[in-house]
């Protein structure tokens, strides 16, 4: 076998391995992702009124992506809603 052709096995060889290892780092990161929106979505799913026990439901009305009360007892917001929130109030757009 001459220099040349071991060179090139040694190359495939090399890549074949990254290969394994970048397939092996999506599939855990794909599992981590998958656990991650279980939970969220677990516990938007179990969120209930603390007033009157109601199942919360999101607010796609007004677009600030937070859970309210179907019977108006109050609203829940992420810290990231809150936060967008005032930045639009510290910076609305002209119409």
């Amino acid at each position: 076998m001459s220099n040349d052709e071991k060179d090139k096995l040694g190359e495939l060889m090399h890549n074949s391995r990254i290969a394994r290892e970048l397939e092996w780092a999506r599939k855990h990161e794909e599992e981590l992702l998958a656990k991650l929106r279980a939970r969220k979505g677990g516990a938007e799913a179990n969120a209930n009124c603390p007033e009157c026990a109601q199942k919360l439901v999101e607010d796609a009305e007004h677009g600030t992506g937070g859970l309210v009360c179907p019977e108006r007892h109050g609203a829940w917001l992420s810290w990231d809603t809150i936060v967008k929130m005032l930045d639009r109030l510290a910076h609305p757009k002209s119409d």
